[in-house]
């Protein structure tokens, strides 16, 4: 039998202690992580030998320091038997506690320095390919792709419903989500109230999204209304909400196949940083992140949901990982176009004008807009006569399989078709 590192998990702190103190269950229902707070409140007191009763009572004369100090011996004799990180949450525990119910503690004391030990994680639109690769379901591809431009935290993902998306969602290109305070960060309480998120979805977070929801409807014959969450749970009964710890379950079997550690708080950050990139208003950023707006500029950035999506739409470039397949190989082609103009003799030059083809001076970017479908095998239209090379003017939907046909390509013109050669 494993022996217990803690006399009580969370859970059991909740239904074996909590109960038995009025003054903590008033205090954790005005928090959102009641279990980890509850357990955190526990701890202290195992440690100090007193109980939340007793510790209130040291504050019963303003001028007593006898919390504080209480606090800063337990701050520096655990510092070497708890991890950091829990360290820093018991102290901040046990301040909300004394906090909420009127009896602030100094504060001086119980500081405890946040040490650091990984870096943040930022993916690259390879890494993000990967993950989406190893979805086995279309629940899982739309929660990628949803969570990675919309930047929803995940509790809110948890509790988000179909009524959340504009009406005609499926035809818009940015398709709006309006969240509402109660959903986001702080349940809308204090300082959080009228806070709102105002996000889009992606072309392609939009097509996966549209393909989970059929599939629910057609496969797994579930009946959608405006009321159901958005990610529900894959077995009966149907439309149940994924939770909390589902979402974390998800995260780490994704992981574990595609060899690419991530969490769900990664997408606010790589948003993020898409969104700074294109310049945007970072009163806007924030709004689109579903945080509030600072200081006194919170009364006058209220912009309209069509400027926040045209300022979002010179993001999706940046967001949109799935189709980077079919462009890698035009990107490496782009590298080569100088280096095979440059090669091609006079001769060569000469016979591409006598069929009509000319060069422009300057060379065009490549191919800008997503190649929807693969185009049929390429037919011969020009033929280089004898020289032993052949060229062919074709369109840029046609480009790709050119290029997996063998063939080179040699310059866009300004028409928007290409020029290649085999």
């Amino acid at each position: 039998m494993v022996e217990r590192k803690y006399e009580l998990s969370s859970r059991e702190v909740m239904s074996k202690w909590a109960v038995d103190y009025p003054k903590v269950t008033v205090w954790l229902s005005k928090l959102q992580k009641k279990e980890r707070n509850a357990w955190n409140l526990w701890l202290y007191c195992s440690r100090v030998g007193k109980n939340p009763d007793e510790l209130l009572a040291l504050k019963e004369d303003p001028r007593s320091r006898d919390a504080e100090f209480l606090l800063d011996g337990f701050a520096a004799n655990e510092s070497a038997r708890l991890t950091n990180s829990v360290l820093c949450n018991v102290v901040n525990s046990v301040k909300s506690f004394y906090r909420q119910n009127y009896a602030d503690l100094a504060k001086a004391c119980g500081r405890v320095e946040q040490i650091k030990l990984k870096p943040y994680r930022k993916h690259s639109k390879d890494e993000m390919l990967k993950v989406y690769r190893a979805c086995q379901n279309p629940r899982d591809r739309a929660l990628i792709t949803f969570t990675w431009s919309t930047a929803i935290a995940r509790e809110t993902l948890t509790k988000m419903q179909w009524r959340h998306l504009e009406v005609d969602w499926q035809t818009q290109e940015f398709p709006h989500i309006a969240l509402p305070d109660k959903l986001l960060k702080g349940h809308g309480l204090g300082r959080f109230r009228g806070v709102e998120q105002h996000t889009f979805l992606t072309p392609e977070a939009k097509r996966d999204l549209i393909d989970y929801k059929d599939w629910l409807e057609r496969v797994k014959g579930a009946k959608l209304t405006v009321d159901n969450t958005v990610f529900v749970k894959l077995h009966v009964p149907w439309c149940k909400s994924l939770g909390y710890a589902s979402m974390s379950k998800i995260a780490t079997v994704l992981g574990r196949r595609s060899g690419v550690l991530f969490g769900w708080h990664d997408a606010r950050r790589y948003v993020e940083t898409a969104l700074e990139e294109t310049k945007i208003n970072p009163n806007w950023a924030r709004k689109i992140r579903g945080r509030k707006v600072k200081g006194e500029e919170a009364p006058y950035s209220r912009p309209a949901v069509e400027q926040l999506r045209r300022a979002y739409s010179e993001a999706v470039p940046l967001l949109e990982f799935t189709q980077q397949t079919q462009l890698v190989e035009l990107q490496k082609r782009q590298a080569e176009i100088e280096e095979i103009v440059s090669g091609l003799t006079a001769e060569q030059k000469e016979k591409m004008e006598r069929y009509g083809l000319k060069i422009e001076k300057r060379l065009g970017s490549m191919l800008k807009k997503r190649l929807s479908r693969r185009p049929k095998k390429p037919e011969t239209r020009h033929n280089g006569g004898d020289c032993g090379e052949r060229f062919e003017q074709i369109g840029e939907t046609e480009l790709l399989a050119y290029l997996e046909g063998g063939w080179q390509l040699v310059h866009r013109l300004a028409s928007g078709e290409v020029i290649v050669k085999r």
